[in-house]
């Protein structure tokens, strides 16, 4: 952000929250900037998912562990779960950041020559050399659903189980986007604080707040937040990552990109590339999965070609933009 963008953001704060929210605003902003700066250019930090044994990882978005742990014994592939010892540092506090550590060519060239990415992430843009990959399903592109605002888990098994069985890759990567924004529940009682309307002709479908201002500004509480950012999880553990396990073979790990600010830190979301536990701690819980031949995958890919609206409006309903 520049500061001229953190000016004319500031100034929308202050007509719209009053003088003494919109200073708030203004300097946490400012704060959470700062804190990206250092990430970027001082010290970083994180552990390379290639340096871990796996076939299928399995990445869900902005997955912290102590979100995992609340859910865990829900789930017999993450029974057991303790997110004080079954996590790792990420090499990323956002997705663009994740994508371009992950898929370095000149650091983990041998490992991507191995590796089938498929993807319901739109930062996929942001992999410095996608024919180093041994394949790319960059499913966000033709089976987003723009009633969600992301690509719905189900969408994004069906294509992983079908690269599992079609292609011989020694790694298969399956990036999920839940549980990251949209939450769930949030889009059904709250449309309006999303942007989900994807190549239209609109000029301006920006929400006047998104979910992380109307947290910060105690419009929505960290409860109220948090319960829909679990159910978000355990909407992609239900519909996409239990079949996933059923329908393909190996040892799996389950992690995450980045991790998510609710607060701690005083950080909310996670906008810039800070290294701070918040959002650098992701999960890292492991499981064996077998093939039944159960799920028969239904959707083609398609050599979808979209605008670059239309790639902005995908970024923004997931609070990108």
């Amino acid at each position: 952000m520049t500061l001229g963008e953190w000016v004319e953001n500031s100034v929308k704060r202050f007509g719209r929250d009053g003088a003494a929210t919109g200073v708030y605003g203004a300097v946490q902003e400012l704060y959470e900037g700062g804190l990206g700066k250092i990430g970027e250019h001082i010290y970083n930090y994180g552990t390379p998912v290639w340096e871990k044994e796996w076939d299928v990882l399995v990445v869900l978005d902005t997955c912290r562990p102590d979100l995992l742990a609340e859910v865990s014994e829900e789930y017999d592939f993450l029974s057991g779960y303790n997110p004080e010892r079954d996590r790792i540092n990420s090499v990323g506090s956002r997705s663009p950041e994740w994508i371009r550590k992950t898929f370095d060519p000149d650091e983990h060239g041998e490992e991507l020559e191995k590796t089938a990415y498929v993807s319901a992430n739109p930062h996929t843009r942001d992999i410095p050399d996608p024919d180093a990959l041994y394949l790319i399903d960059e499913v966000w592109k033709y089976a987003w659903d723009v009633n969600w605002g992301n690509v719905p888990p189900e969408n994004l098994t069906d294509r992983a189980v079908a690269i599992g069985r079609k292609h011989d890759a020694e790694r298969l990567i399956v990036h999920y986007m839940q549980p990251h924004a949209p939450y769930r529940t949030f889009v059904q009682e709250h449309p309006e604080w999303y942007s989900l309307t994807v190549g239209m002709d609109n000029p301006d479908d920006r929400p006047e707040m998104n979910m992380w201002e109307r947290l910060r500004t105690g419009r929505l509480t960290v409860d109220e937040t948090w319960r829909a950012y679990r159910d978000t999880l355990r909407w992609v553990l239900n519909s996409g990552v239990a079949p996933l396990l059923e329908n393909i073979d190996g040892t799996v790990a389950v992690t995450s990109d980045h991790g998510e600010g609710f607060g701690d830190w005083w950080y909310y979301g996670h906008s810039t590339p800070a290294p701070i536990p918040p959002l650098k701690r992701v999960p890292w819980a492991t499981t064996e999965a077998s093939d039944s031949g159960e799920l028969d995958p239904e959707i083609e890919p398609e050599a979808t070609r979209l605008s670059d609206r239309e790639v902005e409006d995908r970024l923004a309903a997931l609070g990108y933009r």
